[in-house]
């Protein structure tokens, strides 16, 4: 029969531990069954699970392990694995899998409490927490913590399946809004680590303010296009009748009005860092705006972004005839506009993600693999797979588990590709 022993060394971390502890185990030819390693705040936590052939015996191995952690200054335990206990281990690997990230400007233990309570009462496993977000100096906890641009983010990744997925989420939900905190939930599917094309709402997604208003404030109608987008939220009209009347009551503003709204566009938090990391790690990416084309094709110079789809304002004599040009690019437009690029770039919907803010966004939020409502009213974020409200757009790159050392190191070498000059 054969042994099956946990192995577990704590302590003080250093080069060599592993290769000390792994040397005596290759000495007696041991079979590795699995093993982990995690360092925190310089303290080394390693276990391995080995097999003991019939051929050998287990007793001079574990004293040559425990020789050699005295001399480490470390601690080693063993614990043997019952063989019937060891099968239902291996037999629940097949299970599926889940990945929790918790995303805001700091990570607390409340917050990380309320969340294991969920996951423990729909008895799923934590196999692993990990740190996505850097480590944070102490001197810059202070202040205002939304104008520093701190980020942190664990990821938890479970095995099992929920006792009830809709309630799940619900309870992440009632957490995040009490906690202030995001709570992302996906299936840790090869469709989450293969993602390929990032759509995105412009106005106060993509940026921060609402282009129509600028413009309307421009035209001297603040009032009535505020007036008409009540009206609309309140259901009396559809987006198509409440995007034609805003439009027309900017008949007669100057086309240099245009430029001068432009000039008063910021980009939301995060925007750029996004953009940047998404291109150097090959995405390709979209605005699908019910917004105006001018103002997607300034951001696609700006940012690089590689399709834009948004309203064509019509323009006679340099001034603003009131009227669009062609189709309104409304909710259900935009998921049509979504799937014809993603059929024009060869990829399939699981491997899209879609960003917006708004009702017209969620059809395409609906049909993306992850669909992710950001910074949105209540009932949109209820309504869309994952929600970011606490950080900014590159909160995103977490929900595709970017770390921030991956996205330095990214920017650092694309800036690098930048400055090279072409051959």
């Amino acid at each position: 029969m054969r042994d099956i022993i946990l192995i577990q060394v704590s302590g003080g971390d250093r080069p060599g531990l592993t290769a000390a502890f792994t040397r005596i185990l290759a000495q007696f030819r041991l079979n590795i069954l699995d093993m982990g390693q995690a360092v925190i705040h310089d303290t080394l936590s390693l276990g391995i699970l080995v097999e003991v052939p019939p051929t050998a015996e287990a007793a001079p191995m574990l004293k040559d392990l425990l020789f050699e952690a005295h001399k480490l200054n470390v601690s080693v335990r063993f614990r043997p694995i019952d063989h019937e206990r060891y099968e239902e281990w291996v037999a629940g690997q097949g299970k599926d899998r889940y990945i929790i990230t918790l995303l805001a400007r700091k990570i607390t233990a409340e917050q990380l409490s309320d969340v294991t309570a969920v996951v423990a009462a729909n008895e799923l496993n934590i196999d692993s927490i990990n740190r996505l977000s850097g480590r944070v100096h102490l001197e810059s906890e202070g202040g205002e913590e939304a104008d520093t641009g701190q980020r942190a983010c664990i990821e938890i990744s479970v095995r099992g399946e929920p006792k009830n997925p809709e309630a799940m989420r619900a309870a992440f939900l009632d957490i995040a809004n009490e906690r202030n905190v995001d709570i992302g939930f996906q299936k840790d599917s090869a469709f989450r680590r293969n993602r390929r094309l990032v759509v995105f709402d412009m106005d106060s997604t993509l940026i921060q303010s609402e282009v129509i208003d600028e413009l309307a404030t421009e035209a001297g109608v603040g009032e009535q296009v505020a007036a008409i987008t009540e009206r609309a939220m309140r259901g009396e009209l559809d987006f198509n009748e409440s995007f034609r009347a805003r439009v027309a009551l900017l008949k007669g503003l100057d086309a240099d009005a245009l430029h001068r709204v432009q000039q008063r566009i910021r980009l939301t938090e995060g925007a750029e860092r996004l953009i940047g990391t998404l291109k150097a790690l090959g995405y390709r990416t979209a605005i699908l705006s019910g917004g105006f084309t001018w103002f997607g094709e300034y951001l696609k110079q700006r940012l690089g972004i590689n399709h834009v789809y948004a309203n064509d304002l019509e323009i006679e004599d340099g001034r603003v005839t009131g009227r669009v040009i062609g189709q309104i690019v409304n909710g259900q437009r935009k998921a049509e506009l979504l799937k014809a690029i993603a059929e024009q770039e060869g990829i399939s919907l699981e491997q899209v993600i879609a960003v917006g803010d708004g009702a017209n966004d969620l059809p395409m939020l609906g049909i993306a693999g992850l669909g992710i409502a950001f910074r949105a009213k209540p009932l949109v974020k209820e309504s869309a797979k994952q929600a970011i409200s606490t950080l900014g757009l590159d909160g995103i790159l977490y929900l595709i588990g970017v770390r921030d050392k991956d996205q330095a190191e990214l920017l650092s070498a694309g800036l690098e590709a930048k400055e090279t000059p072409e051959s």
